[in-house]
């Protein structure tokens, strides 16, 4: 089974990387964007006996920050 995990920063945590992106958008010329947030896609390629609690241990525990994060899994 593969599975992509999305992981992204909560509102309201500040995003330098997404802060850079916009600058050097910008710098490039490029105009309308009002904001840029930054994050990760994680690939796995699981047992299809795999089950669903603990993909989301795996998410808890390594993936992702669950203080500053959040995360979506979705099945390919």
């Amino acid at each position: 089974m593969k599975l992509r995990i999305f992981v992204t920063l909560k509102p309201g945590v500040l995003d330098p990387q997404g802060k850079a992106i916009h600058k050097a958008l910008d710098g490039l010329g490029f105009a309308g964007i009002n904001d840029v947030r930054a994050g990760k896609l994680i690939e796995l390629d699981l047992a299809d006996d795999t089950a669903d609690s603990a993909i989301d241990e795996m998410c808890r525990k390594l993936l992702a920050n669950t203080v500053i994060e959040n995360y979506r899994v979705e099945r390919v």
